[in-house]
């Protein structure tokens, strides 16, 4: 990569990968970013997937297909550390874009995808009481500390092992407790 960018706006780029490692990539993508506390840089990680109906034997059955094998989405700010990181996550094989420089997508090629997520409506705020209902936190309550609309996470506190813990889940993990 030639020069640190100045711009700060995150953009969606498109990485390669080994064919079948896509899901892989994100899952270690998302542990490098948390373990280096990057999250301000990297927003999302993405495997584009699309359901496919499949009728066998007069039974209905419905699949996940990837829309684009050997490629995974990253929403991220890119700087010449963000750039080391992706560049060097295992089955990865280099950002799609001219010689050393990643190339973002462009607002048409995005909508084109369909690729900007829906605004999400919530029904909580910070400091409400809420249970989380998925994931390895399934069952537990808590209270919103922090919620992040641009990532889709909330930030909860949980009593566990005797004190405050934060966690952080998805939206679509949390329901109002009335």
């Amino acid at each position: 990569m030639a020069q640190e960018t100045q711009d700060l706006e995150p953009k969606w780029y498109v990485v390669h990968t080994y064919s079948g490692y896509e899901n892989k990539v994100k899952t270690d993508l998302e542990k490098t970013v948390k373990n280096r506390e990057l999250e301000d840089y990297f927003f999302e990680i993405v495997v584009p997937m699309e359901e496919q109906i499949e009728i066998k034997d007069g039974k209905k059955k419905t699949n996940l297909k990837k829309v684009f094998p050997g490629y995974v989405l990253v929403k991220m700010i890119v700087t010449e550390a963000t750039w080391y990181i992706v560049r060097n996550t295992r089955g990865v094989t280099g950002f799609v874009g001219s010689g050393t420089d990643p190339i973002p997508l462009t607002e048409q090629e995005i909508r084109q995808m369909g690729f900007e997520l829906p605004s999400v409506t919530i029904d909580y705020v910070e400091g409400d009481s809420v249970s989380i209902t998925g994931g390895s936190f399934d069952g537990f309550v808590g209270t919103v500390q922090e919620i992040n609309k641009d990532k889709r996470k909330v930030r909860v506190s949980v009593s566990m092992f005797g004190r405050e813990t934060p966690i952080e889940v998805d939206f679509s993990q949390v329901t109002k407790v009335v």
